[in-house]
């Protein structure tokens, strides 16, 4: 019986920073499997920005592309979802991980690179996970431009959102920093979102009003914020959108069956080229950094494979028993 194909590496996740990372490696003519379960974090997005050539390429598009520039270096892909994971160490694949999907796929591997992406951990707010993507949005940088001179919001739930209602600013003149459950604004903070000129308004929020107006079925739109004042109905203050920091887990049932070091923001943790606390598993994008964006997921990635063809390289060396001749030469 043949036996199974032992890639060199298998990546796990198909968006850019796992298509980057499949790419330098289908490159460097190594045998590479991209798994991908087909929900990407910006999926519900319309649109990604800020990625040079491709400025407003919805996320969908921008993955067939990256799909169809890795079929001629014969990058396999694997539709699914990996839960779970194992070691083969027999003697003729010493080493090789063993990758298993919801579906009852397997993939062997020399290398795993996570780039599973992450979930956001949005507030727990009625309407929030209704807006995501559309009426409630994360990075300025992505999408202020779309909502620019509207009338905006930043609901409090880090210590840096203060930071962020002041960045937002930068895109529109009308801003409403909600610290909602930080309680008072410090005062440092509060002199400074002053200086800005952001509107502060305290009390928990109730939801996020929808504008029923313009429901496509996708992401909803806003009108407001709805604030607690004491009375019944609650303040409503005009937000078109509103921005938050979510929290951030990369948590997944592979990551967790390779018991990988996660730092404190719920990411695997990685030294400077991307190695996991695991050997031979490697983390790129948001799995690693719930604030890479699009470029600078595709620039780490591309550096992690270089380290990851390096190491592999060095194993291809050792794997080749010393004869005492001269490389080439017949012995």
């Amino acid at each position: 019986m043949d036996r199974p194909v032992v890639y060199d590496a298998v990546v796990v996740g198909g968006g850019i920073a796992g298509l980057s990372a499949a790419l330098v490696l289908g490159r460097a003519r190594r045998r590479v499997l991209v798994i991908d379960g087909g929900t990407p974090r910006n999926a519900p997005a319309d649109a990604a920005f800020g990625f040079p050539t491709r400025d407003g390429t919805t996320p969908e598009h921008l993955v067939a592309l990256g799909r169809a520039e890795l079929e001629p270096y014969g990058v396999h892909f694997l539709d699914g979802v990996v839960d779970g994971v194992l070691v083969d160490g027999s003697e003729e694949r010493t080493g090789a991980w063993t990758v298993t999907t919801t579906d009852g796929a397997t993939a062997q591997g020399r290398h795993l690179i996570l780039a599973s992406g992450l979930r956001d951990v949005l507030p727990e707010v009625p309407g929030a996970r209704e807006a995501w993507g559309r009426g409630l949005l994360q990075c300025p940088y992505c999408h202020g431009w779309e909502v620019r001179d509207q009338a905006l919001g930043v609901i409090g739930c880090t210590d840096a959102s203060p930071a962020q209602a002041l960045l937002l600013r930068q895109w529109s003149a009308d801003v409403t920093y909600f610290p909602h459950l930080l309680g008072p604004v410090p005062e440092e903070d509060a002199r400074r979102l002053r200086a800005r000129g952001v509107r502060v308004v305290d009390g928990a929020v109730r939801d996020l009003v929808p504008d029923e107006a313009h429901d496509d079925g996708g992401p909803r739109a806003l009108v407001a914020v709805r604030v607690d004042d004491g009375s019944a109905d609650g303040e409503r203050v005009p937000c078109i959108a509103v921005f938050c920091e979510p929290g951030a887990d990369a948590g997944s049932l592979l990551v967790a069956s390779l018991g990988c070091e996660l730092r404190d923001d719920g990411c695997v943790a990685t030294d400077h080229l991307g190695r996991a606390s695991r050997e031979r598993v490697w983390a790129v994008g948001n799995a690693a950094d719930p604030a890479a964006h699009l470029v600078t997921a595709a620039g780490d990635a591309y550096r992690t494979a270089v380290a990851v063809n390096a190491v592999l390289v060095t194993e291809d060396c050792a794997a080749v028993p010393d004869t005492g001749g001269v490389a080439g030469e017949s012995v």
